[in-house]
């Protein structure tokens, strides 16, 4: 099924990886409107990430833990909780401001949902929302990847007009599976190679090795030689906001102390979804949502 609008960012159903510089603007938005400083904003527009100390209280961190542990008991075998290999370890569980009503009223603070409007130039809906775990022993990686590659090819984004913000909820060391991004890789759009399988969430929510819509080991490598690669630590309550197309993973947590966090996407109304650009049909709305309606 093909997309109503052009396509600038194609990708897959190619024989091998390419690369070209995006198009798109980073910042849609004006520095003076919105809760970031001006000089945060050109941060982010140059690295693609900002990083930001105690943007949640340790209530909100102890509650939101709580309510991981519930959501992850409550909901047993719905398709919203997405499972290790093998220990059956809840490893995300999607859709969670809609599941509860903590994250709604977190997400909607002028604070957190305030940063995206200021960026992305416009109001904002929310694409995707998660709680992701990784358990301390057990806790498995996520391979290199760029959010909008998938986005696009299996939701139907046509721009890179969205941002996520990562919520820590436990402390994040530089050795328990932290997040990696390579600042300035966001600039750089890695079209994958390879054909996207029917239905292909069902295994790229749980697979842990490289797979389609992840870029080869010798883009990762150019990469990773002019970018360099960022490991992010911090606080329970700090977060990390971060741009669409930036090229990202983390390793396995091996350490004794898990890591957590929540994790929003949120798009611009101004680039709400069409048909997927490299797949049959759209992935479940839990993990693209197909409701529009701006963040109030």
């Amino acid at each position: 099924m093909r997309a109503a609008v052009q396509d600038e960012y194609p990708t897959r159903s190619r024989a091998k990886c390419e690369s070209f510089a995006r198009p798109d603007p980073v910042v849609w938005g004006s520095a003076a409107e919105g809760p970031l400083p001006a000089e945060a904003v050109t941060e982010y527009d140059r690295r693609g990430f900002h990083t930001a100390e105690a943007l949640l209280p340790g209530n909100d961190v102890g509650n939101l833990l709580e309510e991981t542990s519930r959501l992850g008991g409550e909901l047993g075998d719905d398709a919203r909780v997405i499972r290790e290999q093998g220990s059956g370890d809840v490893r995300s569980i999607f859709d969670v401001h809609l599941l509860s009503d903590l994250v709604a009223s977190i997400v909607r603070r002028p604070e957190i949902a305030g940063i995206a409007r200021q960026l992305l130039g416009s109001d904002v809906y929310i694409h995707q929302s998660r709680l992701n775990v990784k358990p301390g022993f057990r806790g498995g990686p996520f391979y290199w990847h760029s959010d909008f590659e998938t986005w696009h090819a299996e939701d139907g984004m046509p721009k890179p007009r969205a941002l996520s913000i990562s919520l820590a909820l436990t402390e994040n060391y530089g050795y328990n599976g932290g997040l990696m991004i390579m600042p300035g890789s966001h600039r750089t759009y890695v079209s994958c190679a390879g054909e996207t399988p029917e239905d292909y969430y069902r295994e790229s929510l749980v697979t842990h090795a490289p797979q389609t819509g992840s870029p080869d080991e010798d883009s990762l490598t150019r990469m990773a030689a002019e970018y360099g690669i960022a490991t992010f630590t911090g606080s329970a309550g700090s977060a990390t906001v971060f741009d669409s197309n930036c090229m990202h993973g983390s390793n396995g947590n091996i350490t004794p102390f898990p890591r957590s966090n929540l994790f929003v996407v949120f798009n611009s109304v101004e680039n709400t979804l069409v048909e997927p650009f490299a797949a049959k049909n759209p992935r479940p709305p839990y993990l693209g949502s197909r409701d529009f309606t701006p963040l109030v």
